[in-house]
Parts: C-alpha cells; structure tokens; sequence
C-alpha cells in the first residue's frame, strides 16, 4: 500500500510518521518526501480494520493536514519512466560505474553485446567496446562529455559518453560512474533522413540565408505545389536534384515515388526501354513485359537529369509524353496513361542548343512552362559558412570524428575561395577536411585541400608546358569551334567577334574548322 501524507514543513514529523509506521509493526518499503510539505509511504498489504486505525492515527499527528492512498510514489513513476524509456530506445545505452562495470543495459545494448543482463552486470564494459579506456577517463582530473570512436566487433560506432554527477553539499558533485549512448553510422544515416522527409521539412536541407536563396526558395514552394512542367537551371553542383526532391516532398505527391533519371548516364541503345518498358514477347527470350521507370512513377514525380544530354529519339517520345501523359512500351500496341509530374535540370544554356540543333525548341518549350534557376555559390556567399558547419556536424558523425568546427583560418579561406564546384565541392572539401580530423576539434585550411583557383583565371596550372603563342592559339581554336555553329559563315562570325571577314576566314583556314568537319564530329 501507498499512501501520501500532505503535512507542514516541520522539524521531525516525518520521524513521528515513521515511528507510527513501527508501531503497527509495518516494514517500510519505500519513503518519499519534497520540499511542498508530501511525505510518501510504501508499505505491505493490511487489513481494512487496521487501515482505517492507520489513516486516523497519521491524522491525529501534529502539523498533518490529510493522508490519502495513491497509486504509485514519484520515485517509482521516475524510476519505471526512464527504465521505460530505457527498453525502447533504438539506440544501445549502458552505464558503467567508476571501475568501468556495467551496472545496467537496455534492450539494444544487450543485443549489440549479445548478452543477457545478468551476464554482462558488473563486467568491465571493454570487454565489449575497445578503443577506448572508461576507466582512465573516469580517474582523470575533470570528467567531462566527450565523443569517441569505439568498435563493438570491429563494427565501429559513435560512442556519446557523459558522467553521472550527484549533487553533494556546498555545490560540489560527486561523480558516481557514466552513461554510454553508441550510434552506427547507419543509424546517423537514417535519423538524418528522417529528419528531411516531412513535408514540414521538405526545404529544410536546402539552407538558404542570402536574400537571394530565401527568394529562390519562396519561388520554388509555390511552384512544388502545381502539376506543370518545372525547369531547374544552374552550374554544375549547385543542388538542382536536391532543390527537386524538395519540391516533390512539398507537393501532394510527397507518398507517390521520386524517380530521378541521368539522361546523360543511360546508354542510347537501353534508353527507350529503361524509360517506356516493353511489351511481353518484344524482347529475345523474355516472355514477359516490364515495366519502365516513366510508369514506375505513377503518381508521383519523374526527374530528368541533365536533360540537354537525353538523345534526339527520346526527346520527341518526351514531347509526346508531356502533351498526351500517354506513352507505348516498347514493341508494345496499347497506350498507357501516367499521372505524373515532370521535373528537368540543366546546367548548360538550352536555348544556346536550340540554336545549333542539338535541343527540340519544341521540348524546351513544353518543359520551360515553370523555372527557377539556382545561384552559384559565388552570388550566395552568406550561405557558405552555414553550409559549411552543417557538412561538418554530419560527417563529423558520420565518420566518428572529434572535429567540432572549422578554425577562423579556413572560415576566411572558404568565404574568399571561388567555389566553381559549388555545394558539392564545398561539401567534398569538408568530408576530406574531417576525414583529416578524427583527433582533432578544429579543421584548418590544410585538411581541405582546396586547389588554387580565381574566378577570373580558373584553376592554376603550375604543370603548364608550352608557349604563351601556343596557349593564345589553342584558346583560339577552341573558342571559334564553340561559336561557328551558331554564327555558321564568316562574316557572321567576324561581326560577331568584331574583327574583319579576312582575320576570320585565315583562322579558319588555319585551325582546319569548316562545316564538314563539325559535321563530322558531331556525328
């Protein structure tokens, strides 16, 4: 039985509670007592008769203002909570004493050391998890949270370990042992994904602090909710599939799949029946049909990928597509109709292709009808340290690493370096920087490793060879084999470059680049 006692705050009453207790020969089992003036009592099952004589003598004490049953004490309700809370955590977590012993292990921490709790209690926890040594860190002079890498079988994990102080008199703590978290980088992984697959948090790894970003992005949530086509344009790195997936997760279909193609990745020769599927019977020796990745979209987004590289035949079977939402597999008579919504990307300039003929102005069209276009990392620089510390904190767990922030030194250098590469040099630069970490709180500009570059000059290349006539003429040859094809005669070209008919006409001559021969690369 449980009962709470609700007394003045005065000197001896819990005593006298006591005393009452002993003299209806009760073996106390548990006693609670705060500062609001409750004193809680946990003692065996009586007789009703001898309760009822109980509940008045405990009345008749002085100072007491009532006593009532209840049903548990706060004691118990903390304790079972957190050995509650304890069992279902996902994550393994044990704490040791100050010999380094297991005194307790929740469910997954059994598991991970695949022992039963009476096995492992009172056993040195490195016995299980080496790397590092508890016990020195518990005998060292100030015991503070710390992070480390540990193995558990040669399986390495991200080991959270922080002291367990009581609280003694005149503010002094007296440190009773530690508690152990371990997470696999597996683990790390899937919390960080789930943390982005909300559609509260559709944008929430797209960080944007420039006035310029937070506009894009303002941009782009309106556009995520319409079924239009949608045109993302931007250098390379700078996270148009990201921005993508963000505006599916946005959108009401956000439970339908995301399917993102590389046009540039899929063999001509596979492309139309990785797209369309084909029929049964259509191919050698497969009597049965499949299903291509177009209609394993089905309700939900389809991403082409660099779409400039997507071959001339699939770009009039997209413009079908897009106008009808019908399509025939291949080797296939039936039309099947898809509810779908098409995302493209593009880092080169489509419309500079429509020109030569290497883009269907009627494609570009059809999937230009939504746009926003993504900003270099050069023109959003206030996103740069940001990006920066979140790349840090998740490969900083993800690799078992100390590093906690980046020195003032390579804060500078990457606020002031040119990015051609953008976010995604930006977040390869810092794996490498925290890879070059473990041991350490701070990475400096050495562990990125960054190559010279200028925005004016392009990378430096110290292992140049040749003459500064020779560079000038390769320059040359490469800039009028870029430009003849959208100015195809001499004096377009020559007013184009503002120089006369003959310069051009002779530079031609000299680099060997006529017509025939773009043909012929081309082909």
């Amino acid at each position: 039985m449980r009962l709470e006692v609700l007394c003045e705050n005065r000197l001896g009453i819990a005593q006298e509670i006591l005393g009452l207790l002993a003299s209806f020969n009760l073996n106390l089992r548990g006693i609670d007592a705060d500062q609001t003036g409750r004193v809680y009592v946990h003692f065996p099952e009586i007789e009703f008769s001898d309760f009822q004589k109980l509940m008045q003598s405990i009345r008749k004490i002085d100072g007491v203002n009532d006593v009532r049953s209840v049903s548990h004490m706060p004691s118990e309700q903390e304790h079972y909570g957190l050995l509650t809370l304890l069992k279902n955590l996902p994550d393994p977590i044990i704490s040791i004493d100050l010999k380094g012993h297991i005194t307790r292990s929740n469910d997954a921490a059994l598991k991970l050391l695949n022992e039963d709790e009476s096995s492992s209690a009172m056993q040195p926890l490195n016995n299980w998890v080496t790397g590092f040594s508890f016990t020195k860190w518990l005998g060292s002079s100030d015991v503070n949270p710390r992070a480390a890498r540990v193995s558990v079988e040669r399986i390495e994990y991200l080991a959270e370990i922080i002291p367990v102080y009581l609280p003694d008199v005149d503010d002094k703590k007296i440190l009773t042992g530690a508690v152990i978290l371990l997470k696999s980088s597996q683990r790390i992984d899937k919390q960080y994904n789930a943390l982005k697959s909300t559609p509260e948090n559709s944008f929430s790894n797209v960080l944007a602090f420039s006035p310029a970003m937070k506009d894009v992005i303002d941009i782009a949530k309106q556009h995520a909710v319409l079924n239009a086509p949608l045109l993302i344009t931007g250098d390379t790195g700078t996270g148009k599939e990201v921005l993508a997936l963000a505006c599916h997760e946005h959108s009401h279909r956000r439970d339908k799949p995301f399917i993102a193609i590389n046009c540039a990745a899929i063999p001509d020769e596979v492309a139309e029946s990785e797209l369309f599927g084909y029929a049964p019977n259509s191919v050698t020796n497969r009597l049965e049909g499949k299903q291509g990745l177009i209609e394993q979209a089905q309700g939900g987004t389809l991403f082409f990928d660099e779409i400039a590289e997507m071959t001339p035949l699939m770009q009039v079977k997209l413009v079908r597509l897009i106008e009808s939402n019908k399509f025939r597999r291949v080797g296939g008579s039936e039309e099947v109709s898809v509810d779908i919504r098409i995302i493209c990307a593009s880092q080169q300039d489509l419309s500079q292709l429509i020109q030569t003929g290497k883009f269907r102005e009627d494609l570009y069209y059809r999937i230009n009808v939504l746009s926003i276009n993504l900003l270099p990392l050069l023109q959003r620089k206030q996103d740069i340290i940001p990006l920066a510390e979140t790349f840090l904190a998740y490969y900083a767990l993800k690799l078992n690493s100390n590093a906690q922030r980046l020195s003032i030194e390579a804060k500078k250098y990457i606020q002031d370096y040119s990015w051609p590469g953008n976010i995604r040099q930006l977040k390869n630069a810092i794996y490498l920087g925290v890879s070059q970490s473990l041991d350490t709180l701070e990475v400096d500009v050495a562990e990125l490793e960054l190559p010279s570059y200028s925005k004016d000059f392009g990378y430096f290349d110290c292992e140049f060879e040749g003459t500064l006539d020779q560079a000038t003429k390769q320059f040359e040859a490469n800039l009028l084999k870029r430009l003849y094809p959208a100015y195809p005669s001499t004096r377009l070209l020559a007013k184009k470059l503002g120089v006369s008919h003959t310069a051009i006409a002779n530079k031609l001559r000299d680099f060997g680049i006529n017509k025939n021969t773009l043909n012929n690369k081309d082909s």
